[in-house]
Order: C-alpha cells, then structure tokens, then sequence
C-alpha cells in the first residue's frame, strides 16, 4: 500500500500541504491500495475524489480532531450569476469505487436552511464506499447517496456533477458515525447500510426549503431524517441497524423518520433508538397518496426512548407529546410496516451489501 501524508503546515519533503494537492497526485487510472494519512487540522477545501482504492484517514484522536469543511450551498451564486443549486454545494464529492473514510470531520459550514437552502457535506455517487467512525456535519441535505432519479422535478434541478451521468446503483457501509441535519439530511437512491450511528436532528429554522422544491410543500414539522429515491425494483435502500435517532432542542413528536423523494423510497430500522422527537407516525407521506401503496417503510423491534418497552403503541399525538420518558412505541402511519424477525433477516448487513460480487466491508 502506498502512504501520503498530508499536514497543515507541511514543510517536509514528500508531505503534502493540502488534501486536495494529495488527491491530485494520484494518477487517474490508479489501480493500487492508497492511504492519505491527514494530520489533526482544520481543511477549508471543496474535495473531489474520482480515483478508487483511496484511504482518507483522519490522524488524530478523534474524528473532531481533523476537519475538512467548506460553505458553497443552493442559494449561493455562480460566476455567471445563476443559483449554485444543491448538487453544486458539496464539500467532499466521492465518485469513484472502494473508497474509505474514516475518522474524520466531513462539515458543510453553510449555516441555516432558511437563509442558505440544501447545502450537501458529503456527496458519494460509488460503489464500495466505507465511512467508518466520521461526522458529517450540515443543516438540509448533509450527505447525499447517489444517484440522482431518472428524472428531475424542474429544469435544472439536478445541474452538478453527476447530472448526465448514468443512474448506477451503488453500495454504501457507515459505521459508527455522527451525522446531523434538519430537513432530508441523508438522502439519495444508494443502497447504504448505517450501523451504530448516531442520528441527530437539528432544530429546523423556520420557513426552510423544502429539498427538489416542486414535488409538495412542507408541513409544520421541524424536520426529516431521509428522503430516499430508492428506483423502482431495487431491492434495498436505507437500512439502519443498531442506530440512535436523537436531538437536543426538537420539540416532542415534530420529526419524521423519513418521506419519500421519490414513490418507491425503501428505509428500514432494525432495533434502532428513537428519541421522543421522533412523530409517532413515524413517516410522512410527503403528501403523495400514490407513494402509500409502493414506497417500503418499516421497523423491526424499535425503542422509543432509552430503557423504554419495546413494540407498546400510544394511538394519538396529545397522548404522545404528553407522555413521560418511560412511554414507548407511538402509532405508525398506516404504510409504515412492522417486520417479524424472519423478515428483518432479510435485512441483514451481508444481504444488502454482499452483491454479485461478496463485499464485505
């Protein structure tokens, strides 16, 4: 495996100053394992990476400790005076297979959604990607799973790098990682399999933007945790397992799990923790009546709040927003599905990612 180092203030022959100078000296057919050691630091860069079998390891204690972060979002503007769109603001672009991450900060600085609109820290359109002990950091739209759907709902909607590209699905592994957001903040048409992470929704600004603007408008909620746009036919989308859906400052049964980009959105969640912001419903609909009968929402064995029962239902929202922490799981939407233990198997870590190929990250 070949070693690159990267430190902020690099004099030492051979190390490299910035990570983007690192990436570059890649070549672009590269074919062998590659590690890019960056040093604990702050990296204000917008990063492409388009070359596969590349390492990005953070070096310090912590995925704090070494930070790559960047501002562009959707409602800055374009030397040629148009809007940057969502596709355009990404601080780290992955667009190439068997790419790592790991231990490392991954931040979209932007600020509220209400003042800047979608603004995507991370943006993974690649098969074979492993995020491994990371934060990603952002308000709307924080990391994006490609690829985009078929079609967009306004012209120009999708404008960025892969608008042109073909729609291929990928795979996509995090584990035990920290992602935080307010409106749509994970979201895409990869198959992406999160375990052990840590979901954190933000308190929502009022008067956000709703994400591919044109599809519904938003209701009252504060937020979503997804948005996924799972195609047709593809078997898997979302799977969370063994994840904490939590928030410091939502108020009671004001997030949405998730709602569908797209009318075959697929999100599942097998024994994951969900805080008492988490609405009882569960999922929204988006206000697409046709989604009810494709999208494939469901839970498998969720803990509404620490040390809760499991699988006890509360059937109204007075009664839910009124209860103690000790209260337990609230009534689902009615196309939100609860899964038997055989069925949640289906959703193992080596069913949805293994493919054709085994993979087993």
């Amino acid at each position: 495996m070949q070693i690159l180092i990267v430190a902020p203030e690099a004099s030492a022959s051979g190390v490299f100053h910035t990570i983007g100078d690192a990436i570059a000296s890649i070549p672009d057919n590269n074919d062998t394992r590659i590690a890019i050691l960056v040093a604990p630091g702050i990296y204000r860069e917008k990063l492409t990476l388009e070359k596969p079998y590349v390492t990005l390891l953070g070096m310090g204690e912590s995925p704090a400790d070494t930070v790559i972060t960047y501002d562009d979002c959707a409602n800055g503007e374009m030397p040629d005076g148009t809007k940057r769109g969502t596709f355009r603001s990404y601080t780290l672009f992955v667009h190439a297979h068997d790419v790592t991450l790991r231990n490392l900060t991954i931040e979209n600085a932007a600020g509220d959604s209400k003042t800047h609109g979608q603004a995507i820290a991370l943006y993974a359109e690649c098969d074979r990607l492993f995020v491994d002990s990371c934060r990603l950091l952002g308000h709307q739209d924080t990391l994006f799973t490609g690829p985009l759907p078929p079609e967009e709902y306004e012209p120009g909607g999708f404008t960025g790098p892969t608008e042109s590209a073909p729609r291929v699905n990928g795979r996509q592994y995090y584990r035990n990682c920290y992602i935080c957001g307010d409106v749509d903040f994970i979201f895409g048409s990869a198959t992406a399999y999160f375990e052990k992470c840590t979901l954190q929704s933000l308190r929502r600004t009022a008067g956000s933007a709703d994400s591919d603007a044109g599809s519904a408008s938003a209701d009252t909620a504060e937020g979503y945790v997804t948005a996924a746009s799972t195609p047709e036919g593809q078997e898997y989308g979302y799977v969370f397992c063994g994840c904490s859906f939590v928030s410091d400052d939502c108020p009671p049964a004001s997030v949405y799990l998730g709602r569908p980009w797209r009318d075959y959105a697929r999100v599942v969640l097998i024994e994951c923790d969900l805080g008492k912001h988490i609405h009882p419903a569960g999922f929204h609909d988006w206000n697409k009546a046709q989604a009810h009968e494709t999208v494939f929402f469901a839970e498998y064995d969720s803990q509404d709040f620490p040390g809760a029962p499991r699988n006890v239902l509360y059937t109204d929202v007075a009664r839910y927003k009124a209860a103690a922490s000790q209260t337990c799981l609230c009534d689902r939407a009615a196309f939100v599905r609860t899964l038997d233990e055989a069925q949640a198997a289906h959703f193992s870590k080596e069913n949805v990612l293994s493919g054709d190929d085994g993979w087993t990250p």
